[in-house]
């Protein structure tokens, strides 16, 4: 805490979250000196802010009873913005962090009105985000965000206006079960009553939707990216293949990533099936694993790997 202001406003939080606390105390955590810290109280009451102060070896400061901030407040895109955003902090897998974005969840929490609450929580609850890096961010409708996020959390049925690839438009119920960021794209999964199964839905083709008056329930436990992953991994391409990872299922899906396919464990190691249209693209991912690997098919892919192997022996000799 560089900035006086910061401390201020840190001393504030204290005073808030501790009750009454003593003048060392204050400045032991605000790293200042007991001076300054009188300084500090003196700044917030300036402010209009009501601070008891007592001396003595038992002494402190405290707010005056009863006297509460006013609550703070945040339109709905401010509160979508911040929601995503602490969900966005605990996907990075960061320990030492991990406190600190509980504890700012929290203070949101207690200072926002019940209905931003609510979208809050929606977010937490019913969004996932694969945080791999992608080549292209697309912007998404907030609108549709939020409106799906809420109905997945009160599992409320919604009708949706929809433009496919190809600029199809239609009209379709949906029960959307959770919604999944991948690939710098947002996507709702959930039952489609047009289709009669599970989709999945990108956001930014949505044109319009309302909630209905529905509800809906949802499988135990469904994990929305994890259906998203293997659903995009299954779609069919140019070519089929199979590849045999001499690992095991948590390193395979640890040195690859979710997308390229579908893992499935075999007594002796991984079994990879996958999809795709460029086989010198899926060569050069396969060239990067750091275990051996035998593919199974096609036989284009092997032709593949050793015109990679040939290009990596070329720049080695350079």
């Amino acid at each position: 805490m560089d900035r006086p202001t910061t401390r201020v406003l840190a001393a504030l939080e204290l005073l808030q979250t501790q009750g009454r606390i003593s003048g060392s105390e204050l400045a032991r955590k605000l790293d200042v000196d007991v001076r300054t810290v009188r300084r500090y109280i003196g700044i917030l009451e300036e402010l209009g802010i009501p601070i008891t102060a007592d001396r003595g070896r038992f002494g402190g400061y405290a707010l005056v009873a009863g006297f509460k901030l006013p609550p703070m407040m945040f339109t709905d895109d401010e509160a979508l913005a911040l929601s995503v955003g602490l969900l966005a902090a605990r996907s990075l897998g960061l320990a030492d962090a991990a406190p600190s974005i509980a504890s700012a969840q929290a203070k949101l929490e207690r200072v926002m009105p019940v209905r931003l609450n609510r979208r809050l929580r929606a977010i937490d609850e019913t969004v996932a985000l694969d945080l791999s890096p992608s080549s292209r961010v697309h912007e998404t409708d907030n609108v549709a965000l939020r409106l799906l996020s809420s109905a997945a959390q009160t599992r409320q049925r919604v009708r949706l206006h929809y433009r496919s690839a190809d600029g199809t438009r239609t009209q379709r119920d949906f029960d959307p079960y959770g919604l999944a960021w991948r690939g710098g794209r947002w996507y709702a999964v959930g039952h489609c009553h047009l289709r009669r199964d599970l989709r999945s839905f990108r956001l930014d083709r949505i044109e319009a939707g309302e909630a209905l008056p529905i509800s809906f329930g949802r499988p135990h436990r469904f994990d929305a990216l994890a259906w998203l992953s293997q659903s995009i991994a299954s779609l069919p391409r140019a070519h089929a293949i199979e590849v045999w990872l001499a690992t095991d299922l948590a390193s395979a899906r640890r040195e690859s990533f979710e997308a390229i396919g579908i893992f499935e464990a075999e007594e002796t190691g991984v079994l990879l099936h996958a999809q795709a249209d460029d086989l010198d693209w899926f060569a050069r991912e396969l060239a990067r694993l750091p275990f051996e690997f035998k593919v199974r098919k096609p036989a284009e892919l092997r032709a593949a790997l050793r015109k990679c192997g040939a290009r990596l022996q070329r720049m080695a000799k350079t």
